[in-house]
């Protein structure tokens, strides 16, 4: 098979790549971003390197892969398959991308971590050392996944939580917040782990552990309830009914919602239940409202 591009060699595109015929979505004569030497950019396939993306090192990008906007793919990291890597990304080390997977955000995958499947790490997230991101997962906002641990299913990790160890993140699960999973600890099933929580040592948790518990039994699950913050019969599925309302109901409504809440709380307090649970529940939709209006 005939060269697909070149490699601009003067001038203003210097370093750059210029398609020597179309495929995929590239048109001939097409100038795409920079790479280092041939061995970074595979001839074969659709894959390629859009506008100021750089591919580097001993790195490779091929199959029908995609790297664009001003992400980095270097050192001896490897892009392929139909996986996207694009924004300010950083794929480096022996890292690996595949499959349909997506890197992208500010997101950093390194070391000798896996990102394939569906799977897509994104935001300010950090991948690294020999973790694995797989299936249909979602690692973002501040999260790190390291050492072995792995997340899988359509497990989310986000917020500043971390995984590490050998731990495992999978099914429906969620860890968010300050939340630590490590150890060999498994969190799995529809479980929420958040808040400043810990699950630790051999733990199995597919119930809900938050404020600041930690979990580090052998036990196959543990469900801590908390009746202000989280209550169980309001956590049932993928979301809490607080989220699902905020979804639905427009600015004023949702806020409307919380004010009544305070005012139902506070107004019941003493005559059904306890009365400093009544008065943390106002609290709650107080600082919710307030969270609301910034």
């Amino acid at each position: 098979m005939n060269n697909k591009y070149e490699i601009i060699k003067s001038g203003g595109n210097k370093g750059r790549i210029r398609a020597l015929r179309s495929f995929g979505n590239v048109k001939k004569d097409d100038i795409g971003g920079f790479i280092e030497s041939e061995k970074n950019l595979s001839h074969n396939g659709d894959c390629w390197v859009y506008g100021d993306a750089k591919v580097s090192g001993n790195a490779k990008v091929d199959g029908d892969a995609k790297v664009s906007g001003y992400a980095w793919v270097y050192g001896d990291a490897w892009v392929t398959d139909n996986a996207k890597v694009t924004d300010n990304a950083e794929v480096y080390g022996d890292a690996k991308v595949f499959d349909d997977a997506k890197v992208y955000g500010n997101a950093l995958v390194f070391d000798g971590a896996k990102v394939y499947g569906n799977a897509k790490v994104y935001g300010n997230a950090k991948v690294f050392d020999d973790a694995w991101v797989f299936g249909n997962a979602r690692v973002t906002g501040n999260a790190m996944v390291s050492g072995n641990a792995k997340v899988f299913d359509d497990a989310k990790v986000f917020g500043k939580a971390k995984v590490y160890g050998n731990a495992k993140v999978y099914g429906n699960a969620k860890v968010y917040g300050n939340a630590k999973v490590y150890g060999n600890a498994k969190v799995f099933d529809k479980a929420l782990v958040f808040d400043n929580a810990r699950v630790t040592d051999n733990a199995k948790v597919y119930g809900l552990v938050f404020g600041d518990s930690e979990v580090d039994s052998e036990e196959k699950y543990q469900i801590l309830n908390n009746p202000v913050d989280s209550p169980t019969h309001y956590t049932t599925g993928n979301i809490e009914v607080i989220e699902f309302i905020k979804a639905k109901f427009s600015e004023s409504e949702y806020r409307g919602f919380l004010l009544g809440n305070v005012i139902k709380y506070i107004s019941r307090s003493g005559k059904k239940g306890d009365t400093l649970t009544d008065y943390k529940k106002a609290k709650w939709y107080i600082e919710k409202l307030i969270k609301s209006l910034i």
